[in-house]
């Protein structure tokens, strides 16, 4: 781990300063905190508050003070919409930044202190004990306004995403460039959507928190109005999760009748073995006939070695090109079978994924919600058993595809500079190896993608398959496999319909070196998504 740099602490959130000043107004009045819950309340709220925000706003600013000592002054004479738009990218990168920072402390908040807020609520209004109601409700607001800030910036950063991918799409009109940046547009808007929709659930329990705080007589209308809020945004994220696990099945079954690569080339390997056969048999030939001419006497002897050599010549090369044909076709084969095998595995870990995070996760926390809701109608503040024990279920749910995706991510890193020799690219020369301990820090950097994984070497081997003559490394490529590698895109749908091109011209576009950057992105995207 890397010195911790000792900042000015930033400005706290209100929410956590009224928290801390009715703590204070607490012990003065002669009624301090004595309760062993009230105590582990206010543990959860200290870990997921005030030193884990600063840091994370410390860590955010020191990324943007980085960025600015590394790059070079702007150009005064650069035109105005080209300073704009860097301007945008980098407000977008800050963004994104603190975003990536804050998502572990939203991650602690919505799978340890949220649930356990519930069940101090419940236990509170079990035994009546206004003490630790007003805490669970103080903790709550913290809670909430955590949420808040992760959700909202999230929603900004999406809609820019959103924004800018449109322009991408629109600049390239077809081809691979244009369907990977309108793809991004609509995951990006539906994000932003989403984003904003659950940030008005946030502000409501922000609300329904304080009424609690403050004993307002509207307290029971906020609770039941942040119960609907919260019910109808997991609702959405659940039916979301819905639909990309029905696009990933689909995209499943589409490779997964493709067929197994071995039986569907068994012919076309057999043809090619026949033919490497009858090419060492004519070699074969050639030199019993050289070796026959060298044996006759007469004139013109010399004359029909000298053809006998070339025949022989011929047909050695014509052997030696059979066999490396019918090696090439067999690597491309195991090939084939591994990134169709792979592409298997990311859409059935895929569904599993939002199978369990997002149908199951979020439909359990609607159903919390709806509980909460006729609750706050029907009994007042009255906390209800059912309720928690939904809330807890669905976040536990959640944060167990949380952690399991930040422990896939964190493992990639590590193995990108650990051993960069794995996954890079053919007749590149990988980096030097890391160390352990700079491997681990790499992989404790949870805001950095993986840019050298699996999935793009996967991406390249595909695009190898399916791409024409004139591409380097592709050019012994037989025409049967090459129709296999454009079946598979066609499957991973980047095929022509996708990419609003005709046949020949989506061929074409495989065929041009210039857009070989563009078809692996689209591919690696393709492999992720449903």
């Amino acid at each position: 781990m890397s010195t911790p740099v000792h900042l000015t602490p930033a400005r706290r959130p209100a929410a956590v300063l009224a928290s801390a000043r009715q703590r204070r107004e607490g012990s003065r009045t002669g009624s301090p905190y004595r309760n062993p819950a009230e105590h582990a309340l206010l543990g959860i709220q200290a870990g997921a508050g005030n030193r884990a925000a600063t840091a994370a706003v410390q860590r955010a600013r020191a990324g943007e003070q980085a960025g600015g000592q590394g790059s070079a002054p702007q150009n005064s004479t650069a035109p105005a919409g080209a300073q704009k738009k860097n301007y945008r990218d980098r407000i977008a990168g800050l963004l994104d930044r603190f975003k990536k920072n804050l998502d572990p402390i939203d991650t602690f908040i919505k799978g340890v202190q949220t649930p356990a807020n519930a069940g101090f609520t419940q236990q509170a209004a079990a035994a009546a004990n206004e003490g630790l109601k007003h805490s669970a409700a103080a903790s709550g607001t913290s809670a909430a306004s955590g949420n808040l800030l992760t959700e909202a910036t999230g929603t900004v950063v999406s809609g820019m995403d959103a924004y800018k991918n449109m322009k991408d799409a629109r600049k390239h009109e077809t081809g691979a460039g244009h369907h990977t940046a309108g793809k991004k547009a609509k995951v990006k808007g539906t994000d932003a959507v989403v984003g904003a929709a659950g940030s008005g659930a946030y502000s409501a329990a922000i609300a329904k928190e304080v009424t609690k705080i403050q004993k307002a007589a509207d307290a029971a209308v906020a609770s039941e109005a942040s119960g609907i809020a919260s019910a109808s945004v997991a609702a959405l994220k659940s039916a979301r999760s819905v639909f990309r696990v029905g696009g990933a099945a689909r995209k499943y079954r589409k490779v997964k009748e493709l067929g197994d690569p071995h039986l569907v080339h068994a012919e076309s390997l057999a043809r090619l073995n026949e033919s490497r056969e009858h090419a060492n048999w004519a070699a074969a030939e050639a030199f019993v006939a050289l070796d026959a001419y060298w044996k006759q006497d007469g004139e013109g002897r010399l004359e029909l070695i000298g053809e006998a050599v070339d025949a022989a010549w011929e047909a050695m090369g014509e052997a030696r090109d059979a066999a490396e044909t019918l090696q090439r076709a067999e690597r491309d084969v195991e090939k084939l079978n591994t990134v169709q095998g792979y592409a298997k595995k990311k859409q059935l870990t895929k569904i599993g994924k939002e199978t369990v995070g997002g149908a199951l996760g979020e439909s359990t926390k609607a159903a919390a919600g709806v509980v909460t809701a006729v609750a706050a109608g029907t009994a007042g503040l009255a906390s209800n058993p059912v309720g928690w024990g939904l809330a807890g279920a669905g976040a536990g749910l959640v944060l167990g595809v949380t952690l399991y995706k930040a422990l896939r991510a964190a493992t990639k890193r590590y193995e990108e500079v650990r051993r960069p020799e794995v996954w890079a690219p053919q007749g590149e020369t990988p980096a030097e190896a890391a160390s352990r301990s700079e491997s681990l820090k790499h992989a404790l950097k949870f805001w950095k993608k993986v840019s050298k994984g699996e999935r793009q070497a996967m991406a390249r081997e595909i695009y190898a398959l399916a791409a024409g003559p004139h591409i380097p490394g592709s050019g012994g490529t037989t025409q049967e496999m090459r129709q296999s590698g454009m079946a598979l895109l066609i499957a991973l749908k980047a095929g022509p319909s996708d990419h609003k091109l005709d046949e020949d011209a989506w061929v074409a576009s495989l065929d041009d070196p210039a857009k070989t950057d563009a078809w692996i992105k689209e591919i690696a995207e393709q492999l992720a998504s449903g």
